[in-house]
């Protein structure tokens, strides 16, 4: 009898749970400009190049008279991917940083924001002469299978305290998946 339940017991610890796996949300791309208007529809045509889907243009929301910005002038660009795509720009995203992240780029919900400095540094990425010289902003966001009740329409909820990820549980995540090396900073 003692056999039979030490053997139940090693098939619990074999299986894992389907719903603590922990995937890839979405990933988002932001360049900001600094001139409203020019540098705008350059940033808009580098991401589309990269990631083969339509930007958006993002819009002041206040006015900086010292920048010469006005409320509703576009001042950036921004993408967001998801699924097998965002998984297969962050692997290249993450060789342009050389798989090399700081611990200030994770945070306590689960997420993940770096930046690139140039556009150049990206694998298989060209200069063009046209769109110039663009650095960007990454930002991965990771969850767990139902995720879903806080965004869903109907009897939105929050996301239990155990359900949630933790700082440590997204840099294992990237090690794992991605071959991330973790550095102090």
């Amino acid at each position: 009898m003692a056999e039979n339940t030490t053997q139940a017991q090693k098939g619990k610890e074999a299986k894992t749970n389907p719903m603590r796996e922990i995937r890839i949300g979405k990933l988002v791309l932001n360049i900001g400009t600094k001139d409203p208007v020019a540098e705008v529809e350059k940033a808009y045509r580098l991401l589309e190049k990269l990631t083969g889907k339509k930007p958006v243009k993002t819009k002041a929301t206040r006015k900086a008279r010292t920048f010469g910005i006005r409320r509703g002038l576009p001042i950036g660009v921004k993408v967001t991917l998801r699924g097998k795509d965002a998984e297969e720009l962050a692997e290249k995203l993450l060789q342009a940083v050389d798989k090399k992240l700081r611990m200030s780029c994770f945070d306590n919900e689960g997420n993940v924001n770096f930046g690139i400095k140039e556009y150049l540094d990206i694998p298989g990425i060209k200069y063009d002469p046209s769109i110039g010289i663009f650095g960007m902003d990454v930002a991965i966001q990771l969850e767990r299978p139902g995720f879903r009740v806080k965004r869903r329409k109907l009897r939105k909820t929050k996301v239990g305290r155990s359900h949630r990820i933790k700082r440590e549980e997204a840099i294992q995540f990237m090690k794992e998946k991605f071959g991330v090396e973790v550095v102090e900073g």
